[in-house]
């Protein structure tokens, strides 16, 4: 098998089939993954960094800034959303940046976000 021929196939992996073959590697040649690592890296541009993104479900919603003048209205958005009581929404917002939710589905997510931002606070999204 010659090194193109190689390379195309590698390239027909998905990151979780990559992640596996460097783990038969690292067993069959005794080595750890910091030397498997440039087997990894050959493929990765051609799996491309957007699929990862794109299997991104669930996200993280942190509320990254609360300004002092809005801090009342993203209280009342932050019990709205989580539940929590007024004493622990107003330490969550006071303690930004808070991770408001852990795990919410994209449109969950996005919504959270845009209850926030409406707020006056500022939010961000983590895949997970």
């Amino acid at each position: 098998m010659n090194k193109e021929t190689l390379v195309e196939e590698l390239s027909k992996l998905t990151v979780l089939e990559m992640a596996e073959l460097k783990t038969a590697l690292e067993e069959k040649w005794g080595v750890k993954a910091a030397a498997a690592a440039p087997v990894a890296m050959m493929a990765a541009p051609a799996a491309g960094a957007g699929e990862v993104a794109e299997e991104s479900t669930d996200f993280e919603v942190t509320l990254a800034e609360a300004p002092t003048d809005k801090k009342i209205a993203i209280i009342k958005v932050v019990r709205e959303l989580t539940g929590l009581g007024l004493k622990e929404a107003k330490e969550l917002v006071e303690g930004a940046p808070k991770v408001v939710k852990d795990s919410a589905p994209k449109a969950e997510a996005h919504e959270m976000k845009k209850k926030l931002e409406d707020a006056g606070g500022k939010a961000t999204l983590k895949g997970l």
